[in-house]
């Protein structure tokens, strides 16, 4: 498929009745695994797993060194990649377009909580970006209304996310992405204000599982950082059986 025709494929994953599962990757093996399974539909970054990787904190990895690695993730899989872009470092249009020819047809982009005038320009810069490319870029646009919210009451962040949510929309995003652990009743207050099949959570201890968000209209599921976190504690705990005198597990499959 071409960059175009895989963006347009990601877009049409969003807007199926299905929920669009992603799990999260960080380099070109942990993308080549994912890909390999036929639940598959679409690869994923997360961006602070990818900072991991190279020894930064979350959103402090340098735009280059981010833009190479998705880069390399989108060129070793054959399926649509959308990446996690941070808040698109400083000028999200010209990050996005560079996504774009390494590869990359969607991604999430933070508010940070900036201004909502700031953010919906952000949004709109990214729409152009992907216009001018020739690319439906597809924005899982992303506010921080719960995760930096401190300590303002739970009912202006969820007004905040929904107001926040629908000008996105309306800027061109093709989804908004409201991260923080979501019960059914936020939830589905957030469906019904931003839009069935417009809203993407994701799926950290303690939230709902995705069968149940996709039964409340939510559009896609992420996880994050914590395939990475699950995939390093199976390291940690089997170099301790390995320190005590164990062995390599039965059953371990090569995935490189």
């Amino acid at each position: 498929m071409t960059t175009a025709e895989k963006a347009q494929t990601l877009r049409s994953l969003y807007e199926a009745p299905q929920i669009l599962r992603v799990v999260n990757v960080w380099d070109v093996v942990s993308a080549r695994a994912i890909a390999d399974l036929e639940e598959t539909t679409a690869i994923a970054t997360a961006g602070h797993s990818i900072a991991a990787s190279f020894g930064y904190e979350d959103g402090a990895i340098p735009r280059d060194l981010m833009i190479d690695m998705v880069g390399r993730i989108a060129a070793a899989v054959e399926l649509p990649v959308t990446a996690d872009l941070d808040d698109g470092y400083g000028d999200a249009g010209e990050t996005v377009r560079r996504a774009i020819g390494a590869g990359v047809v969607g991604a999430n982009v933070e508010d940070r909580l900036r201004p909502l005038s700031e953010a919906v320009a952000n949004v709109e810069a990214i729409v152009r970006a992907g216009q001018a490319e020739g690319v439906p870029f597809a924005l899982n646009a992303r506010t921080d209304a719960f995760v930096r919210a401190g300590s303002r009451p739970a009912e202006e962040s969820l007004a905040d996310a929904i107001e926040r949510g629908r000008a996105f929309l309306d800027a061109g995003a093709t989804a908004v992405f409201v991260p923080g652990i979501l019960d059914a009743e936020t939830t589905t207050r957030l469906v019904e204000g931003i839009g069935a099949g417009k809203v993407s959570v994701i799926g950290l201890p303690g939230a709902l599982t995705s069968t149940e968000y996709e039964a409340l209209g939510v559009a896609r599921i992420s996880y994050g950082p914590l395939p990475q976190r699950v995939a390093l504690t199976a390291l940690q705990d089997n170099a301790r059986e390995l320190y005590a005198g164990g062995v390599i597990p039965a059953g371990t499959r090569a995935l490189n």
